[in-house]
């Protein structure tokens, strides 16, 4: 699998990514050996998980693995901070101890020293230069290698962002991760523009529109989807409108027209898109990576490119005209 660098940071992350939000709860263990066994082997080795990920569960998973014979060196383990689950409620905390008490947690769930890529779920309440300073002791202590942002919008990117490059000795920020599909096109409006502004990889979650764009639901909401579960189906509720229905019917239109599928056509529209050093996948079976995978290889040409573009909200504003997308 083709690797990229993440921003302006000497990190290599493979141009598809892991997600790990259904761990432990739609994707129990042996499936998960079977999903990571062959995204490693395959060359993947970007693992995007988060304390709030079934409530730590899907953690524990990556830390069995790294326990059971997966090489700490093959993963690049990506975690987050500042957004938990407690007593069932959502809590975002991003204060300095809250923050550096997640990383704490995490490693132990993790069962490893360090993480690669350390992120701040959300914005918080917290001063942002407060919670800023977590992020360089982490880097300070060894307990994270790079450090990221996620779920922030344009102005809060731009703003931590110049906060750690204004001082020297900080640690600058390597990524932002946000929602980023042909169904979800919001962080070409400010995001992409401060990730380029200010050289950070963008990290793509739900790159395919929240299971929206594998065309599964054109029909029906098959039972054992994650849409009919009653813990992922605010998820995908609001890419199951009617206004999302032409998106997902051209993606499906394209895949019968390229002898892809429509989660390939998805992916590589999202994975190829500037910016974009990853793109998150939370496959819940090893047949549906491995029909992900089958991707690599592949490209849209710039008529289908702008076709979709089109359909899903306009002309990308960031992509260059030219061969290839």
């Amino acid at each position: 699998m083709e690797y990229r660098a993440l921003g302006r940071s000497g990190l290599q992350v493979s141009r598809v990514g892991l997600g790990t939000m259904a761990w432990g709860r739609d994707v129990e263990w042996p499936e998960v050996q079977e999903i990571v066994s062959e995204f490693v082997e395959s060359g993947g080795n970007l693992i995007d998980t988060a304390p709030a990920y079934g409530g730590g569960v899907a953690e524990k998973m990556i830390g069995k693995l790294l326990a059971t014979g997966v090489p700490r060196e093959s993963l690049v383990i990506a975690t987050k901070a500042g957004f938990v689950i407690r007593g069932g409620r959502r809590i975002v905390d991003t204060s300095r101890a809250a923050l550096l008490s997640d990383l704490e947690g995490s490693l132990k769930r993790l069962r490893t020293d360090h993480v690669d890529l350390w992120q701040v779920h959300a914005w918080g309440t917290a001063p942002i230069e407060e919670t800023l300073s977590a992020l360089d002791q982490a880097v300070s202590r060894g307990m994270a290698r790079y450090v990221g942002i996620s779920n922030f919008v344009g102005w809060q990117t731009a703003t931590a962002a110049t906060w750690q490059e204004a001082v020297a000795g900080r640690t600058k920020l390597a990524s932002v991760q946000v929602e980023y599909s042909l169904l979800a096109r919001r962080a070409e409006v400010e995001v992409i523009g401060a990730a380029q502004h200010h050289q950070l990889g963008l990290l793509a979650w739900s790159a395919l529109g929240r299971g929206a764009l594998t065309g599964k639901y054109l029909t029906s909401i098959p039972k054992d989807s994650r849409a009919a579960s009653e813990h992922f189906g605010w998820f995908l509720e609001p890419y199951l409108q009617p206004r999302s229905r032409s998106v997902v019917e051209a993606v499906a239109t394209a895949a019968n027209g390229l002898a892809l599928t429509p989660s390939q056509v998805a992916l590589i529209w999202v994975r190829d898109a500037p910016q974009v050093a990853s793109a998150l996948v939370g496959p819940r079976t090893v047949d549906h990576l491995v029909e992900l995978l089958d991707a690599e290889t592949k490209q849209l040409v710039p008529p289908i490119v702008a076709a979709l573009d089109d359909v899903s909200g306009g002309p990308n504003q960031y992509r260059s005209p030219g061969p290839g997308v």
